[in-house]
């Protein structure tokens, strides 16, 4: 660890309790975003976090700074996930459990796509580093699961990606969930006859 310059202060790591609010506002903000969308009011956030609205502020002066925070959080989640699952499980099967948790993600960037749209600067970078975090977790998920032999080895990580982002439907999980089987037993389909 580098000493910091002279008559400069060394930096000191959070306070158990600023992190401890830190993941309570997070938390109560993916799940408020994914019931209501991301203009879902500041007072039902803070409310499920059991903090007040100057300790969100004094976190994330700006709506987007939050929405930010909670997507990038969610999607570090979710491929932290994928290696936890290839650990545990067979390479198809893990591949499958972590679509079905790709689908939880997705359905909490209920209202994302507008706030994208929205031409505010803050989001600009968000779209770049989905992709640079999700494509090597699939890729690896996708190479495992060829590499057995079960399913096939045609599909690219991005047109997987393209697909569970056109298949999932947040409001019906039923739904979602029976595409997923679908699109696996796709991946199944003619095994031997593809190859890389």
């Amino acid at each position: 660890m580098t000493k910091p310059p002279a008559g400069e202060p060394a930096p000191r790591p959070a306070r158990r309790d600023v992190q401890r609010n830190l993941d309570a506002l997070l938390t109560a903000a993916a799940e408020v975003f994914a019931a209501e969308g991301v203009d879902a009011p500041v007072r039902r956030i803070t409310e499920k976090a059991g903090l007040g609205a100057g300790t969100l502020y004094r976190h994330f002066p700006q709506r987007s700074d939050l929405i930010v925070a909670v997507f990038r959080r969610e999607a570090d989640a979710c491929i932290d996930a994928a290696a936890a699952l290839s650990a545990q499980y067979e390479p198809v099967e893990a591949l499958t459990r972590w679509l079905q948790r790709l689908t939880r993600f997705i359905a909490t960037k209920r209202g994302l796509k507008a706030a994208l749209h929205s031409g505010d600067p803050a989001y600009e970078n968000l779209p770049a580093y989905f992709m640079q975090r999700f494509l090597p977790a699939i890729e690896r998920l996708l190479d495992a699961a060829a590499a057995s032999g079960d399913i096939r080895a045609d599909i690219t990580p991005y047109d997987l990606l393209r697909t569970m982002a056109n298949i999932v439907d947040p409001d019906d999980d039923a739904y979602t969930q029976r595409m997923i089987t679908l699109l696996v037993d796709g991946l199944r389909y003619r095994t031997g006859a593809t190859g890389r």
